[in-house]
């Protein structure tokens, strides 16, 4: 989501010396410690490698191969062709009576042999078959011989009840692409944004690159792939995410917001015991890998890395780079309210807190009439801060106020209690959902603790919002676990009438701890300087968030479209109405079919998509010609969501490659010029993956309406949007008001123009376009009638977008 302005702003810090070591050293080294880090991984996992590294196999089917091979023995049998009694000769002769166990040992080291040997056999099976990628090609409704036999296949080799990581031995790993498609690939996508001699001089550029030094760096990438789990999502972490400098705030954080509608209670403390209660129940499943991996398909698993730092996870700054800090387990959550911290435990000695129990502590929290001690209010601000200076700083903090530091960075993750009430009001409906948005993706600037790999924002009137980090994973992995618990503290922890948790208080809870800070005077010249930059930050930000009910998925499905390529063509059709001219546009899409996998860009601005805009806005062109038209560019869209999807994308090899030249200090300028780029148009799709939690036929408003991100330039916008049941679309728009080029409520007003317009060339589509237009733009909002639509053409198969 917000990665798109993180790619186009690093700048690899790189502290080699190229006068004192040798030309290869600092890439050797970074190849070598991004294999070393992957090791570690491994071995901290180790237990949980162990339950999971045996799969489709379990522990008792190693009970089952010895007891077989004993009563083979003791019918005077031997399955093992003489090799344990070769066993059992090697083993130490302890005595005549020893003679009987030397035997079980023997016939336990052949069992475990032989089960690891099978073991093995399945993984590698396992991982051949999911290295296939032809499925990807299918079309919707059709499926060959070869993937039929493919598919059964997996399905034998799958095995029964996986956990979330147990198939994580038998990812493939991610393809380095050809250097020679890549910069072919790249210069197709730049082709409809630039001028011919723009673009003869980039081509000029891209073949002295490939004549030059192409070669040398695809070298090295490739033993960084062989050597290291992911040849790029490493680097990706430490140099788009570690290595940048500035505010996390907008540049870097995304939020997810709740129902739209509706308001389980208006009970702050209540809504806030069952959301906190319920997240912590997530926790418990992943940590006994309860939680069900994510298949395609039914059938082809999704890597689950990213879900290991959802939790206890805080990003710590560095004068040149951030760590990452996550913790094995924490019993406590750190609290936010009236510029006060708090520590709230989430455990007693029997166990996780109730709903009511952790109510009754957020409650506490708010009738505390103690005034915040000075510049304690506007401390989390220096997390809002350039990560140079909030570094220092905390260097500072750590001696004086340790303690109180330790208790928020240390805590399973932050709650911040807002004093105002927040979400869709029946005065203004659109003005106060912009202003929903903004308070989860800024706040004040100084009432979360950006760090944290999330903050739980609770406001006043029982509405709920994730404020999320971006470095530690993307968006489904916080998105799927926002999903449970929205519909586990809504539908299974429920409320009473009177609107409170279920159960009865616990008199013998302790208080919950209050913070102090010792803070010095140097500290506080610091504060006030990052609580100015911070209000200046998000001051400058213009959030729109709308839903769009003329239409929604089951309109796209019955065109055999596919929805992610619908809207992203109809995106093109709107910015360039909004900017008159057409601009490289940046869509997220996952590349975890692979190990560790996390993201790739999809170039959604093509040719194709250009001509059909062109197409739409000559009025000499005939519905007929605009549809052909379109039908292309979808269909291009999918060509590049699964070339990405299967490891030929573009960007993420143009990123490494990148990386690998300034580790050899070789100035290319073929690939500084990719990497200046900038995205003007950086865009989204929010899956929903757990759909089966919700009801949307019977209560269509209780579902997640989705979430959004700053925009990746200053004269840009951030867009991302969400299929909210089958009728509806909820888009999230981002600018900058600095700008006079942008404006969010303008593109806003484009893309419902944009989608209907396009709706309008299947059959039947001008009558709703009709109706939507005469019935004025305020019953359009709230207008949830479905489109019939024209179900011939050409198709397109149905593939997720962005997992």
């Amino acid at each position: 989501m917000a990665e798109a302005h993180q790619a186009v702003d690093f700048r690899p810090s790189l502290t080699s010396d190229p006068g004192k070591v040798e030309l290869s050293a600092p890439v050797l080294q970074e190849i070598y410690l991004s294999g070393l880090r992957s090791w570690k991984r491994h071995l901290s996992r180790f237990w949980n490698d162990f339950l999971t590294g045996v799969f489709p196999a379990s522990p008792l089917s190693w009970l089952f191969l010895f007891s077989a091979i004993q009563l083979a023995w003791f019918l005077q049998l031997d399955p093992s062709l003489g090799l344990m009694e070769k066993i059992k000769e090697s083993l130490p002769d302890w005595g005549g009576q020893h003679h009987r166990l030397r035997g079980v040992l023997a016939a336990a080291l052949f069992a475990s042999c032989l089960w690891g040997a099978l073991i093995f056999t399945l993984h590698v099976a396992l991982r051949l078959l999911l290295s296939y990628h032809g499925w990807l090609l299918e079309p919707h409704g059709a499926m060959s011989s070869p993937t039929k036999t493919w598919l059964a296949l997996v399905r034998i080799f799958s095995g029964r009840h996986p956990m979330l990581f147990s198939y994580q031995r038998s990812l493939p790993r991610q393809p380095v692409p050809s250097v020679q498609d890549t910069v072919r690939k790249y210069l197709e996508s730049v082709r409809p944004v630039l001028s011919d001699e723009a673009f003869d001089w980039t081509a000029a550029l891209a073949q002295e690159f490939l004549r030059l030094q192409a070669s040398l760096l695809q070298w090295y990438l490739q033993l960084k792939s062989w050597w290291a789990s992911n040849y790029v999502s490493d680097w990706w972490e430490e140099f788009v995410y570690l290595r940048s400098r500035n505010s996390l705030m907008v540049n870097s954080n995304y939020y997810m917001m709740d129902f739209l509608y509706v308001t389980p209670t208006p009970v702050q403390a209540a809504r806030a015991g069952n959301a906190v209660h319920a997240l912590l129940l997530y926790r418990h499943r992943l940590n006994r890998q309860e939680i069900l991996p994510t298949l395609l398909m039914g059938m082809r698993p999704l890597c689950s890395a990213q879900y290991e730092k959802i939790f206890n996870t805080t990003r710590i700054p560095g004068v040149q780079k951030d760590h990452i800090r996550h913790l094995r387990d924490s019993r406590h959550v750190a609290v936010f309210h009236r510029g006060r911290f708090f520590r709230v435990g989430t455990h007693s000695q029997s166990g996780l807190l109730s709903p009511r129990a952790l109510e009754q502590q957020f409650q506490r929290i708010l009738d505390d009439p103690s005034p915040s001690c000075p510049h304690e209010e506007h401390l989390a601000a220096l997390t809002a801060a350039p990560r140079d200076m909030w570094a220092q700083v905390r260097r500072s903090l750590k001696t004086q106020a340790e303690e109180a530091l330790e208790a928020v960075e240390g805590a399973a993750f932050f709650v911040s209690l807002d004093s105002e009430p927040a979400g869709v009001s029946r005065e203004d409906p659109a003005a106060s959902l912009d202003a929903y948005a903004h308070a989860l993706l800024a706040g004040r600037g100084y009432d979360r603790w950006f760090d944290k790999s999330f903050s739980l924002i609770v406001f006043s009137n029982g509405r709920l919002g994730l404020s999320v980090e971006h470095s530690w994973a993307d968006c489904p992995i916080s998105g799927h676990m926002w999903e449970f618990t929205l519909a586990t503290e809504c539908f299974q922890l429920g409320y009473s009438t009177d609107g409170h948790c279920k159960g009865d208080p616990d008199p013998t809870l302790p208080q919950p701890q209050r913070l102090y800070w010792d803070l010095p005077d140097k500290i506080h010249l610091s504060i006030s300087l990052a609580l100015r930059g911070a209000k200046t930050l998000s001051g400058n930000i213009d959030c729109h968030v709308f839903p769009f009910s003329h239409f929604g998925k089951s309109f796209i499905k019955c065109c055999h479209l596919s929805s992610d390529s619908f809207i992203q063509t109809a995106l093109q059709l709107a910015h360039f109405r909004d900017r008159g001219q057409f601009c490289l546009t940046y869509e997220s899409t996952m590349t975890r079919l692979f190990l560790e996998g996390r993201t790739e860009t999809v170039r959604s601005c093509t040719r194709e998509a250009c001509n059909f805009v062109k197409a739409m806005e000559d009025k000499e062109k005939t519905d007929a010609q605009c549809l052909a038209l379109f039908r292309l560019a979808v269909d291009k869209h999918q060509a590049l969501l699964k070339a990405a999807m299967s490891g030929q994308g573009v960007d993420r090899h143009l990123f490494a490659l990148y990386i690998v030249s300034q580790l050899l200090h070789l100035q290319s300028p073929f690939l500084d010029q990719v990497h200046s780029e900038q995205w003007q148009l950086a865009t989204s799709q929010i899956p929903v993956q757990q759909i089966h939690l919700f009801d949307v036929q019977n209560y269509p408003d209780y579902v997640s309406s989705g979430g959004g991100f700053g925009p990746a330039d200053d004269h840009g916008y951030g867009v991302s949007y969400i299929f909210t049941g089958d009728e509806a679309i909820t888009f999230h728009i981002s600018s900058k008001k600095s700008s006079t080029r942008t404006d969010s409520h303008r593109l806003g007003q484009h893309i419902k123009d944009a989608l209907l317009d396009v709706a309008t060339l299947f059959q039947e589509g001008q009558r709703l376009k009709r109706r939507c237009r005469g019935s004025g733009e305020e019953d359009s909002e709230h207008s949830c009638g479905s489109l019939p639509c024209h179900t011939g053409g050409s198709r397109a198969p149905m593939t997720p977008a962005n997992f």
